[in-house]
């Protein structure tokens, strides 16, 4: 794997004060910082809101990427569509992953932390009225029976319009994570044609998804997962990058908005083929210790 990142590149970029980043004009991406989780989440809501109600009225075909979390943005969109009645019927939701267990075989559909897809039926589709949610049809999940359709129905749709993500402190979007195995040797470009396809959790992922659910119980986190792959969030023409984790992700926030592409921090890669990137935080993930002064260090 690549590491083009130098201590002394990672070093000067958490050491700049918060309030200095959204001025600069060496960015990589468009930065929005808000003062808590709770009002970059609403931003965040209803920009998604807006997004859907300008193709409902236009009657065009709506296509996103969505994650399984962050959730709160969706308590925004959720009331704006059943109150201003926006039509989803025409929204197309390719969703970034489904967890599978150790004999990568998928777990019950249920509102339960193993599958996804409970967890998005609870939080999303569920709570809009039946006249005005998506699809089934239309929310295209990663399945291990049928693995190429997601990379199949994005290029007969057209691509993505709007890839909304969260991102993992090594730079992870879905489970793409770092690819570690120093048996394996990939470039940046075969990387961001990664198609859909089933993988193993890295050990520090594990130790994040426990520490922050489970109390450091790694045996609680399922170990695979089937994910789609860059192949398809290259082609989206914005992105929307949902950071507001606070402390785990106050490194990573850095390195989008300052490093090249490199293989170490995945999500580095999406700059180069999405034209419109911002990336959304709150001032708890946009601060770093490294940027005060830190006695006895």
């Amino acid at each position: 794997m690549d590491r083009n990142i130098t201590r002394e590149q990672l070093l000067g970029w958490c050491s700049i004060p918060y309030r200095e980043l959204e001025n600069r004009d060496d960015l990589n991406i468009k930065l929005m910082i808000k003062p808590d989780r709770a009002e970059i989440m609403n931003v965040i809501g209803h920009m998604m809101a807006d997004e859907a109600a300008a193709f409902s009225r236009e009657n065009k075909p709506l296509k996103w990427v969505l994650p399984a979390g962050p959730t709160d943005e969706f308590d925004i969109l959720v009331r704006r569509v059943n109150e201003e009645r926006i039509s989803l019927k025409n929204l197309w939701v390719f969703h970034m992953d489904e967890f599978l267990d150790w004999e990568g075989r998928p777990y019950p559909v249920a509102d339960t932390y193993e599958s996804l897809e409970g967890t998005m039926n609870a939080c999303l589709y569920d709570r809009i009225d039946p006249e005005l949610t998506v699809p089934v049809s239309q929310r295209i999940w990663p399945r291990i029976n049928d693995v190429d359709r997601p990379d199949e129905l994005c290029r007969e749709l057209g691509g993505i319009d709007t890839l909304w993500a969260g991102i993992g402190a090594k730079g992870l979007v879905a489970f793409n994570e770092p690819p570690y195995r120093y048996t394996s040797r990939l470039t940046i470009e075969e990387y961001a044609a990664a198609k859909t396809r089933i993988v193993e959790l890295n050990d520090d992922t594990i130790v994040a998804l426990s520490e922050r659910t489970f109390g450091g119980c790694y045996d609680a986190v399922p170990p695979k997962s089937i994910t789609i792959g860059f192949g398809i969030m290259t082609t989206a023409k914005r992105a929307v990058y949902m950071v507001a984790t606070g402390s785990w992700k106050q490194t990573v926030v850095r390195v989008l908005l300052f490093s090249e592409p490199t293989l170490e921090y995945p999500a580095t890669i999406l700059p180069k083929y999405i034209p419109d990137i911002t990336l959304c935080a709150d001032i708890a993930t946009m601060d770093h210790p490294l940027s005060h002064e830190l006695k006895g260090w």
